[in-house]
């Protein structure tokens, strides 16, 4: 199987490969049509020469604006081969945000799904620069676009021709960071990034090609989707399922009757599943392997979904900035419960004090990645790039340790930590103590300042439905299982939490909220 070292070449290069090698094998499956990875070649190409015939040219910038599905799949692979380099757009952004997106990047088109034809209108009144305008399943005219991806992916025009033009080394992707601090930033993600991440990932879940079938449901603007669950598939002969959205029977119906094999998810999707009936848990039958990446999975949620479906959960972890896996559970074992796994082929990992030095096993400090899947920076930030490394050695912000088998396993983000007292309070501590509660369907941890004691805990619960949960039983449940610094000072029981595109919970938005309830906005610089 190929190796990281093998992908040192540009993404439409390694697509065509994977073309002459499996041509009629289907790359994309369900929505519509199945797409064989030649008429997907084709399709793409003619994207790719509409592009270009528009204006469109070698480094150029081109937003992508579009929910899961084929068309997602031809625009990004079009944008590709016209040498341009895509920006995915996150749908959960407001005009607002995608505008100041569309305007850092310097985008020049902007790709866009007709049921997102108004907030892109909205976004691209603030972004005068972007000159051409596609419309996706649309038709001509439509939305304000000037040009449909259906009619260029019918066309057959020919793409340009790029040799010498394009390398493995320039940008293929700009990937915007949710921007949890200050202003979003856009990490720059090579051809050689993407291409090395994906034969990295292929070889760490052991995958092969003509028999895995990988259901993405996840968002394919998200980085995790893009890497595992577009570009393997694209890169290695296997078949994506894309599915528009979560709802876990339509996800359940998808595997069945599409006989998907790998499901991504991230944490939240995970409790959401144990919900559902016998009936609908049969469907997963075919299902060999389970991804979950994102945050850290609850090991009371890991233990019972295992339990319930006969599948194994594969945690593994990585960020944007990191194209975007870096580690994962290995597929033949030992798998370590709470564990992120070992660093996958091709990627070496670290813990590193504040001052870059490298700590012993056991030590917390920051996990620092180095390797081919390392961005080359943020866009137009020369400052805040320097700033994310130490060295070649990418710093990921995780507080974590490794134990000598090489495992590593994070504690907390660097910024989530808690400090009580002069003592280290890590909320996925708590969290793992709360989701051990049988009525306890979510929970997150966050700090609240304090003026004795610097800052305090304080947990968001959302209970299992039909549960009678009180919060003071649980502080109880919690004195049982955690240290008197650690029970949380106050415990807010929510029918949901906030979470971003990809299910992650957005705990910048409890913080927010909990501002908001102490009064820190009031007139006049009030507080309660």
């Amino acid at each position: 199987m190929p190796g990281p070292e093998s992908a040192a070449a540009s993404i439409p290069t390694l697509f065509r490969a994977a073309v002459r090698r499996w041509p009629d094998a289907p790359a994309v499956v369900g929505g519509g049509p199945d797409l064989s990875f030649s008429v997907l070649d084709a399709a793409s190409d003619g994207v790719a020469g509409a592009l270009a015939q528009a204006g469109v040219g070698c480094g150029d910038r081109v937003a992508l604006y579009c929910s899961n599905g084929a068309a997602f799949v031809i625009a990004y692979l079009g944008i590709l081969k016209a040498g341009a380099c895509v920006v995915p757009i996150n749908l959960l952004l407001n005009p607002l945000e995608i505008g100041f997106i569309l305007r850092d990047a310097g985008v020049r088109a902007l790709c866009y799904h007709r049921k997102l034809a108004e907030p892109a209108g909205r976004a691209l009144d603030e972004a005068p620069g972007v000159v051409i305008r596609v419309g996706i399943e649309s038709g001509p005219g439509a939305g304000g676009a000037e040009l449909d991806l259906d009619a260029m992916a019918a066309s057959g025009q020919v793409p340009p021709t790029l040799d010498g033009q394009v390398s493995a080394d320039d940008l293929a992707a700009i990937l915007y960071t949710s921007g949890t601090t200050g202003r979003p930033k856009g990490a720059m993600l090579s051809h050689r990034n993407l291409g090395a991440n994906a034969a990295s990932v292929m070889q760490a879940l052991a995958l092969e090609p003509g028999r895995d079938r990988i259901l993405v449901v996840l968002p394919m603007f998200h980085a995790f989707a893009a890497t595992v669950g577009m570009l393997v598939p694209l890169l290695h002969g296997l078949s994506l399922v894309p599915a528009v959205r979560f709802d876990p029977r339509q996800v359940s119906a998808a595997i069945a009757e599409h006989r998907a094999s790998v499901f991504l998810g991230v944490p939240s999707m995970y409790a959401l599943l144990l919900r559902l009936d016998d009936a609908a848990v049969a469907q997963w039958q075919g299902v060999r392997l389970c991804v979950c990446g994102g945050a850290a999975l609850p090991q009371a949620v890991m233990a019972a979904f295992e339990t319930r479906f006969a599948i194994p959960v594969l945690e593994g972890d990585g960020p944007t900035e990191c194209s975007p896996v870096t580690c994962v559970n290995p597929v033949a074992g030992p798998r370590k419960p709470g564990s992120v796994g070992p660093p996958i082929p091709g990627v070496e990992m670290r813990i590193a004090d504040a001052e870059g030095r490298t700590l012993s096993n056991g030590e917390h400090g920051e996990v620092c990645v180095r390797g081919p899947n390392v961005m080359h920076g943020y866009w137009g930030l020369p400052d805040e790039s320097a700033a994310s490394f130490f060295g070649d050695w990418f710093r990921t912000g995780d507080l974590g340790w490794r134990d000598p088998d090489g495992y590593f396993y994070l504690v907390d983000r660097i910024k989530d930590l808690i400090i009580t007292n002069g003592m280290n309070v890590y909320p996925r501590v708590i969290e793992e103590a709360l989701y051990q509660h049988p009525d306890v369907a979510e929970a997150a941890v966050v700090a609240e300042p304090h003026a004795l004691h610097g800052e305090l805990p304080v947990a968001y619960v959302v209970p299992k439905p039909g549960a009678d949960l009180d919060a003071a039983s649980l502080r109880d449940w919690c004195r049982e299982r955690l240290g008197r610094h650690e029970v949380p000072r106050r415990i807010l029981l929510r029918e949901a939490l906030p979470k971003n595109a990809a299910g992650k919970i957005l705990k910048r938005e409890l913080r927010r909220q909990g501002e908001l309830d102490r009064g820190v906005d009031l007139p006049g610089g009030a507080q309660g």
